[in-house]
């Protein structure tokens, strides 16, 4: 763990940090700049927060890269995010790899561009076994679509008499989704304003923090994110409790 700012307390830092990367479009147009420009930008600054992620010692990071309903956007935004996830997986993926990163992909992979499916599954492998951060990027996920997809799998299941009712409980279905095998998110950051989660791993979040900043997502540097930082580390998580100092 390298460069950590010395206001923040590195026993109280959040283990897993999820990001709603918002605004790329809004910074462009106000740079009288292409979408496309901005969204080239975001992956700029999505590659910076995750390198800050490693050398501050925090574990995971999730980014909301592309959702189930991105794809009403034009055709040619969405056929450039396509090529883009494919060529920063192509240009990236042996620095990740150096660099102890491991890379997992969450939602319906099987809706998008062959090459980019072949590309993201030689990722996953290669870093399978890589530990000093965990990143998952969420590509045409959304969250209600992972939960029916449980439901679905509980039913079937019980159909065939392989599971019992009794059987499904919170373990159970957390157990399913996509992210079973990551920690749920301490942190959640939405960029550009808006207050919303937009469909994103909301059976996971019950209990995260939520900063959201008027910052848009390309400018969203080192310092913005020592900010976000500072504000959870002075929220109170009691997830429900009550503190015994104070208890009744």
């Amino acid at each position: 763990m390298t460069s950590l700012p010395p206001d923040l307390n590195p026993q109280h830092l959040p283990q897993h940090i999820a990001v709603i990367m918002d605004g790329n479009g809004r910074w462009a147009t106000s740079r009288g700049l292409t979408r496309i420009a901005g969204h080239r930008q975001g992956a700029k600054t999505l590659k910076e927060l995750l390198r800050c992620c490693k050398d501050w010692g925090i574990k995971a990071l999730t980014a909301y890269a592309f959702s189930t309903e991105n794809w009403r956007r034009p055709v040619e935004e969405v056929d450039f995010l396509m090529l883009l996830f494919e060529r920063l997986l192509r240009r990236e993926l042996a620095q990740m790899h150096q660099e102890g990163v491991r890379i997992s992909f969450i939602g319906d992979l099987s809706a998008l561009p062959q090459t980019l499916q072949i590309q993201m599954q030689r990722s996953m492998a290669e870093t399978l076994h890589n530990q000093a951060i965990h990143f998952t990027v969420a590509v045409n996920y959304g969250s209600r679509n992972e939960i029916t997809r449980v439901c679905r799998q509980v039913a079937e299941l019980v159909e065939r008499g392989e599971l019992s009712p009794e059987e499904v409980n919170e373990s159970f279905v957390t157990q399913h989704l996509y992210t079973a095998d990551t920690p749920e998110p301490d942190l959640l950051i939405r960029t550009s304003g808006e207050m919303r989660l937009s469909n994103f791993l909301l059976w996971q979040m019950a209990y995260t923090e939520m900063y959201f900043t008027d910052i848009l997502w390309p400018d969203f540097d080192r310092e913005a994110f020592h900010q976000a930082l500072l504000s959870y580390q002075k929220r109170d998580r009691r997830f429900g409790q009550v503190k015994s100092a104070i208890a009744v």
